[in-house]
């Protein structure tokens, strides 16, 4: 057991890695991983029945997670979708698919489940991409949440009836279901209880004695104890889970104890997959290649097909459709954990099952590729029949706009930036891809339009070949970058003023075409830092003039920071963060008597920050000789850091 955790741990740590370099979801490295390291490619897996255990664990986290995440109120929010669209497309995908298998000669209750099962999408890939790809406002992304909403629910009750359809308890299903339906119900209603009146007294002690520890152990002995509780009752450990996270994520602890629980649940996730792809024959994509490509295109066909008809016939137009279509085509994580289940009651055929697992893993492989090529193929071969429309109506808008100011993202900061201009009277014109907001805006603002800023038609239809200023006040820092590459291929002169979060990018917009970047930490930094001056006594002009020295050398004076035991040293963009770091150098240090000029350490990565000797800060330059004592301040990444002090303290 030992040295099988060993190389699945380790094989995980490289195929995740590449995969997070190419940005494809980690459930399809886990996957890969199981199908590389399984008995019909590699081989370097024992038999052990521990295994199986800790990757049905890994289900139980999972469904707690989800438990955690789920909300009723977005539900209701988005019931049209998720009932309607949702329901729809589980019912007749199911319908469709089942019937293909019990022609095929599997029984109608195992053709039924696993139909079902194989109707489920993939929420952990369709939900990355589209937030990678920010489409998840937009129409075919509200229906593929909305969907996928709806699948959660029914993945939680397929997992409760596999023993039921097996016959495990010697009832016939017609029996066996209701009776599983009481316990669950009897199960919520326990927990229910405990929720309102158990629960928080125990998280409340917890929290007041202020440990880590015990906060991390009520939260793992919870979805522990209701995992087998739930088994107890004969169902599905999974969907006790999935109750208590559902209960506890209405708790003003809820994210805590997401945090706690998400490296168990990673590890054990990780784990569940890996197992899933040891069960797929490598050998079969050799001897059964064809019917596994045929396999996986019929099933994307079929379930594409579907959800495509049901957006139509619900008003949408062809392109939302299609697109819809395709981000839910795929098969999804809880389908394995259902097979698998399956296989285990004898209710799947070991050959099918091989071969449908294929099936469905390669249909997952091939989503992301699909959607990141969706907007290029939608530009080509579609538009939407109210895209032109909406594009001329934006357009003879803001036909007489002249010297009006464009803004990218109305959220917060954008909507703070509008007030003001439009307290100086300065006419200006925003766009925004949160279609709640836009109809909430454009109530009061004719002004404001719905559109995703990285698109140059639309940058164009709001005038910005004619716009005196652009400000980019989206709210992801990659996102900003695309605009801002979009924008000054349709004008090179206009001043683009962008805002981030922090300065990870800054270099990357400067270079870009950004006149000036407004990094949000810093900024409010720098304001602060003038409120505690002038607060101090400091004249006004003085630290305004301070002030303006920093933002003039690009906030160099602010860049980096002292890591602590719980900083995370790696941004949102898994770059390294810029640090910072003092190097004392003792009476044998290499760096003692030679000119900074000589150590050229800003060509390792670094910025010289200051040399304080005798706690005072030295005027310094190239020719600066360093002494003994003296304290040598950098920023910048970890790596160039400590090959810095390398060099300082030996030469290196």
């Amino acid at each position: 057991m030992f040295a099988n955790l060993l190389i699945i741990l380790s094989c995980s740590l490289v195929v995740i890695a590449l995969f997070r370099r190419l940005q494809l979801p980690p459930v399809l490295g886990y996957l890969c991983v199981g199908l590389l390291v399984g008995p019909t490619a590699l081989d370097w897996i024992n038999e052990s029945e521990e295994l199986p255990d800790l990757a049905e664990m890994g289900v139980v986290f999972l469904l707690f997670s989800l438990g955690l995440e789920f909300s009723l109120p977005k539900m209701l929010a988005m019931r049209g979708v998720v009932f309607g669209l949702g329901s729809l497309q589980v019912v007749c995908t199911s319908a469709l698919l089942a019937g293909l298998l019990a022609a095929l000669g599997m029984p109608s209750n195992a053709a039924l489940l696993l139909g079902a099962g194989l109707a489920l999408s993939s929420t952990a890939i369709v939900s990355k991409e589209l937030t990678g790809l920010g489409e998840l406002f937009s129409s075919h992304g509200q229906n593929a949440i909305g969907v996928l909403l709806f699948q959660d629910v029914v993945a939680v009750l397929l997992l409760t009836l596999v023993p039921v359809f097996a016959g495990g308890g010697g009832q016939s299903w017609y029996w066996a279901l209701p009776l599983t339906l009481a316990k669950t119900a009897v199960l919520f209603v326990s927990l229910l209880l405990a929720s309102r009146w158990l629960l928080p007294r125990l998280f409340h002690e917890v929290a007041t004695s202020h440990s880590a520890e015990l906060f991390v152990l009520l939260a793992l002995v919870i979805v522990l104890l209701t995992a087998w509780l739930t088994h107890l009752l004969g169902l599905s450990p999974a969907l006790g889970a999935f109750l208590a996270g559902m209960l506890l994520g209405e708790s003003h602890y809820r994210h805590q104890i997401e945090a706690d629980i998400r490296p168990f649940r990673d590890i054990l996730l990780g784990l569940f997959f890996v197992s899933i792809g040891m069960l797929i024959d490598l050998q079969l994509f050799a001897s059964h290649g064809l019917m596994i490509l045929g396999l996986t295109l019929l099933l994307m066909f079929l379930k594409g097909c579907v959800v495509m008809a049901l957006v139509k016939l619900r008003g949408s137009d062809s392109e939302t459709a299609w697109r819809s279509g395709l981000a839910l085509a795929q098969g999804g994580e809880f389908c394995f954990a259902l097979m698998a289940q399956m296989q285990q009651n004898q209710l799947l055929p070991a050959e099918l099952g091989s071969q449908l697992l294929a099936a469905t893993f390669c249909s997952m492989v091939a989503t992301p590729l699909l959607l990141r090529a969706a907007p290029s193929i939608a530009m080509r071969l579609h538009r939407k029949p109210n895209q032109e429309m909406q594009l001329e109506e934006i357009s003879a808008r803001n036909a007489e706009l002249h010297a009006h100011v464009v803004i990218c993202g109305y959220g917060r900061v954008g909507q703070s930036i509008g007030r003001f201009l439009r307290r100086e009277q300065q006419r200006f014109a925003a766009l925004d891809d949160d279609p709640v907001r836009v109809k909430e805006a454009a109530a009061a603002e004719a002004c404001v339009h719905y559109g995703d800023s990285r698109r140059g038609e639309l940058l164009a239809a709001v005038g910005l070949e004619r716009a005196r200023l652009l400000v980019i006040a989206v709210d992801k820092t990659d996102v900003a970058l695309n605009v801002l590459k979009a924008a000054r291929r349709i004008n090179q002169d206009v001043p683009i003023l962008v805002r981030t979060r922090d300065d990870s990018m800054l270099a990357e917009l400067k270079a870009a075409g950004a006149n000036a970047v407004v990094p949000e930490l810093l900024e409010s930094s720098l304001v602060l830092a003038s409120h505690a001056l002038v607060m101090l006594g400091l004249p006004q002009d003085h630290v305004q003039s301070r002030v303006e020295e920093v933002r003039q050398s690009r906030y160099r004076i602010l860049q980096g920071f002292y890591h602590g035991a719980q900083s995370n040293l790696l941004d949102s963009q898994g770059r390294p963060k810029v640090l910072m770091h003092a190097v004392n150098l003792g009476a044998d240090a290499y760096a003692c008597g030679r000119p900074l000029e000589e150590l050229a350490l800003e060509q390792m990565g670094v910025q010289l920050q200051a040399v304080q000797r005798q706690g005072e800060e030295l005027v310094t330059d190239a020719s600066t000789r360093l002494h003994a004592g003296d304290a040598v301040l950098l920023s910048g990444p970890m790596a160039a850091i400590e090959a810095c002090e390398a060099r300082l303290l030996a030469g290196h």
